[in-house]
């Protein structure tokens, strides 16, 4: 398997039964390419970055993909494979 050049994150918070799941269904798919899911917590990246949380604090969980958005409240499986695969 060759190292991806894609990068996947998480916008998470604490608590977010939603977020959990997604991190779940993100596991296999990231793992099958090779990708390792960065986690952001928006509430605690408040502290630095308070529009990351005026942006996304609404409809958590979001998928980025390369720094941007893919998906959010659920995770679009057939779609970030195809994404990952390019």
């Amino acid at each position: 398997m060759s190292v991806s050049t894609h990068s996947v994150t998480l916008l998470t918070r604490n608590g977010c039964g939603l977020c959990t799941v997604a991190l779940e269904q993100l596991r296999p798919i990231c793992a099958d390419f090779g990708v390792e899911i960065a986690l952001v917590d928006v509430d605690e990246a408040a502290a630095t970055d308070p529009g990351l949380r005026a942006e996304y604090g609404d409809r958590l969980p979001v998928v980025l993909l390369n720094g941007r958005e893919h998906s959010y409240f659920d995770v679009d499986e057939s779609r970030l494979r195809a994404d990952l695969a390019r």
